[in-house]
């Protein structure tokens, strides 16, 4: 465990949600996909209702789980990251003013450590982000049962090991926000066929869950981010390898002509956490600009 509890409400707290795009270029200079016009507008201040709540980010050191964890932060949410790499996690506990705590999330362990720290320095887990997400093989030519067992045990297997550990003292304190960040390749066929398979059982995950604890005043969503440009992400590093290919995906496959970006989805999983989102339960919530194809 790294980093400490204080100072955990981000500058302007429950009202510096304006400041979310500055807070995360000023730890890493990310590729804003976003027009000069669209900058800036995502974050007026509202009372979300959560300032003082104690929110738990898996995987929160990089990309959406950064902007996530810097969004509920500048709403006032005192903020624990979790993530297996501990210059990461110091730097994001840093520039949070909040908790990290080092750990492997990809073991039985690792899930009660970062539960067990997030508990014993801030307090009991309000808002819980399943976040982490593990892809394995890329296209059936390399992906067997071992990839399959991978991307559920790193997908769908955390997100279960985390609620299970937090539900139940959201249950009997009678609210609580869980939030799984899934893809649009699980609301539909697409991209590697474990991480797709893996994606979706987390959907059917959530939804299974959120009809189970809704009457105890825990919601239960997902997120499903379209196609999402940051810094060392994987669009990123095709960017760079391959720009004049990834200029015709972006033109043939993203309507808004522009990838996401990270403060977007941010946006949305923060309202999704807030007292505001109650009736809001079971939802898988696609935030990608139009590029998925479902019609459910």
């Amino acid at each position: 465990m790294t980093g400490g509890p204080s100072g955990l409400s981000a500058p302007g707290g429950r009202n510096g949600m304006a400041m979310l795009p500055s807070l995360i270029r000023d730890h890493a200079p990310l590729p804003n996909p976003l027009p000069d016009g669209e900058r800036g507008n995502y974050h007026a201040p509202v009372d979300l209702g959560i300032e003082g709540k104690v929110g738990l980010v898996t995987a929160g050191t990089k990309g959406i789980g950064l902007g996530i964890a810097h969004a509920l932060a500048a709403e006032g949410v005192r903020v624990a990251v979790a993530a297996r790499t501990e210059a990461d996690v110091k730097r994001t506990a840093q520039s949070l003013g909040g908790l990290g705590v080092v750990a492997d999330l990809l073991t039985e362990e690792g899930c009660r450590l970062a539960v067990g720290e997030t508990e014993k320095m801030l307090g009991p887990v309000d808002i819980l982000i399943n976040n982490l997400g593990v892809r394995a093989g890329s296209s059936w030519a390399d992906t067997g049962p071992t990839e399959l067992e991978a991307a559920f045990a790193g997908n769908v297997g955390v997100s279960a090991r985390m609620t299970q550990l937090v539900l139940p003292g959201m249950v009997r304190r009678g609210w609580g926000r869980i939030v799984v960040i899934s893809s649009v390749w699980g609301r539909e066929a697409g991209g590697a066929p474990a991480y797709n398979a893996a994606k979706a059982a987390e959907i059917s995950f959530t939804t299974s869950l959120a009809r189970d604890v809704a009457s105890q005043g825990v919601t239960v969503n997902c997120v499903a981010p379209g196609s999402i440009l940051w810094e060392g992400g994987g669009w990123s590093r095709r960017q760079l390898a391959d720009p004049d290919g990834i200029a015709e995906f972006v033109s043939a496959e993203m309507p808004l002509g522009r990838f996401g970006a990270v403060e977007e989805v941010a946006s949305v999983v923060t309202f999704v956490c807030s007292q505001h989102a109650s009736l809001l339960n079971g939802a898988c919530i696609a935030v990608d600009g139009g590029q998925s194809r479902s019609n459910i």
